[in-house]
């Protein structure tokens, strides 16, 4: 139970009430009085919001394509963050660009006081991702090239179509209240949402809606299952020296990267089933017959609490530190990402869910599930698994619920997770992809940029709209949101940052690759002024597929 102090607290915070090295600061905020509607007329609202949604699918299938096009990797998104703030700026929204030091970073407000409701979604891609849309097999757009290999390109076009559509309903029945959309910049090395938390700009919102592409229409909340984690770089610096002819004089930074890598992987032994643990060489050395004097590793330290990420930390730094003194070499160590596990939102997760069961699923066309089931095929399960080769999803996921049983095989991160120790948030996944595909992969470019993802989008967009109105006119939904994330969900946990005050964005990373392929890729971004989609500019016919003899149709 929270003490009386810590409830407090909590209050404190949702009211705009910060506490900084123990002193206490009030700050300016708008008392929240929100409108409260009848449920008939909330009922027409929505009805409005699917109608307007549903007339602007061309406007939303442009900008699926368009960032697609862009495929840009984390912080490097600067093509896609000035395509969307400057549509955000043109409806009237105020931009903040560069938010915790990170070029690529935004946010975009619109509307006056409170509640204060942020919506937000992932925009960077995945390295060597490059692929045709509406291609079931492997045919890159540039061999090498990132592309989005995951669906980040379809987020935050659902969300600008959900808040467009919503605020045309604000501005009329002049309904209180004021929307955030912030891009994840850099999700792939969780390397942002720790920073906007620890910088402020969560302090004073009242809730968070996530989007994230995924093959069905769903939502959860409760414990999410995930590790969180801390990226962490170890740069080795020793003594180069002529390999061949004096090789005694030097000290090399690359034995010290090799043995740690021996070190770490003798300890996994000693380590718990729901770790993950994994790393590259991000540079391993000039020419053989040069000693290395510098080089570096980068891991990846994955756990299931804070207590246990913490202490993988420490344990890298350890065996960093033993690889340098066998080594006579010097170490440093830089944290280029970081999450927390998540945990979601149980009032309005279930008040997402009642808006997910009236939207439903997409209407699948013929092309539409042929497709799905021929890149199903093309990336059947190794080694004998259960091979996925039904299509796209016809039946609505149910609302997931925590399990009985905590999970104990570990898994990926994702750094949304920090915000939704912050405040109360929810994911809304939406059925842009394809089911049973490896993900971070081409293969789930597949669909991105074709009727799926369009599809899918709008459908996502929908429920988002509707929750988002449910949060502006229904008080008890914030209530009850804050009783969970006080009383439940922080009630024994309490967030820690897994990054200090000096820690700084990781803004370098991915520059050199997207410097190589974006003059390239340029030729290839989509223009909606000349073609209806970016199947069309490429001259892709839908779906193109296989043939049992291995051609393409």
């Amino acid at each position: 139970m929270l003490s009386k102090t810590d409830g407090l607290f909590r209050k404190m915070r949702h009211w705009g009430v910060s506490c900084t090295a123990g002193v206490m600061m009030a700050l300016p905020v708008k008392t929240m009085a929100q409108v409260k509607m009848s449920p008939a007329k909330i009922d027409a609202l929505k009805t409005e919001l699917v109608k307007e949604i549903d007339s602007q699918q061309k406007f939303t299938q442009e900008m699926v394509d368009m960032v697609f096009s862009f495929g840009e990797l984390g912080f490097q998104e600067v093509e896609t963050s000035k395509y969307l703030t400057d549509i955000l700026k043109k409806n009237g929204f105020t931009i903040e660009q560069g938010i915790a030091g990170i070029p690529t970073a935004w946010t975009a407000k619109w509307g006056s006081g409170k509640p204060l409701i942020a919506v937000g979604s992932d925009i960077d891609c995945i390295p060597k991702a490059s692929q045709k849309p509406g291609v079931a097999y492997h045919d890159p757009i540039i061999e090498g090239a990132p592309g989005h290999g995951e669906g980040h390109n379809s987020g935050q076009p659902l969300n600008i179509t959900a808040v467009l559509a919503l605020k045309k309903i604000m501005e009329r029945e002049k309904i209180p209240g004021t929307i955030m959309l912030w891009p994840g910049v850099a999700e792939e090395q969780l390397g942002t949402k720790a920073y906007y938390v620890r910088d402020g700009f969560f302090k004073n919102v009242d809730a968070c809606i996530f989007t994230h592409v995924a093959n069905n229409l769903s939502v959860s909340y409760g414990d999410g299952g995930n590790n969180g984690m801390v990226s962490v770089q170890f740069n080795f610096e020793g003594q180069a020296s002529h390999a061949g002819a004096a090789p005694w004089r030097g000290k090399s930074a690359l034995d010290a990267v090799e043995l740690m890598n021996i070190g770490w992987n003798f300890h996994r032994e000693h380590m718990e089933t729901t770790q993950r643990s994994h790393y590259v060489i991000k540079d391993g050395g000039d020419q053989p017959n040069v000693v290395p004097s510098k080089a570096s590793v980068w891991y990846y330290f994955r756990e299931r609490t804070y207590p246990k990420i913490t202490q993988m930390f420490k344990d890298g730094i350890r065996i960093a530190e033993g690889a340098a003194q066998m080594t006579e070499t010097k170490m440093t160590y830089e944290v280029l990402g970081s999450a927390w596990p998540g945990h979601f939102n149980q009032a309005i997760a279930e008040t997402m869910y009642e808006n997910i069961k009236r939207v439903g699923l997409p209407k699948w066309s013929e092309d539409d599930q042929i497709l799905a089931k021929a890149a199903q095929k093309e990336m059947q399960n190794p080694e004998g698994g259960a091979l996925e080769t039904n299509g796209l999803a016809t039946t609505l996921s149910q609302l997931s619920k925590p399990s009985a049983t905590p999970n104990t095989g570990g898994g990926g991160s994702d750094d949304i997770a920090d915000i939704s120790w912050n405040l109360p948030t929810v994911v809304l996944r939406y059925p842009a992809n394809i089911p049973g595909l490896p993900g971070h992969h081409w293969a789930n470019a597949i669909a991105m940029a074709t009727p799926i993802a369009h599809k899918g989008v709008t459908a996502g967009a929908k429920v988002e709209a509707m929750t988002l109105l449910d949060l502006l006119v229904k008080p008890e939904v914030l209530r009850n949101a804050w009783e969970y994330f006080n009383n439940v969900q922080t009630k024994d946990v309490k967030y820690k940052a897994l990054i200090s005050d000096t820690d700084k964005p990781a803004i370098h990373l991915n520059e050199k690759i997207m410097s190589e392929y974006r003059p390239e890729m340029k030729k290839y971004y989509y223009d909606p002024t000349k073609y209806t989609t970016y199947l069309e500019q490429l001259g892709i016919k839908y779906p193109t597929v296989r043939e049992a003899a291995g051609e393409g149709k």
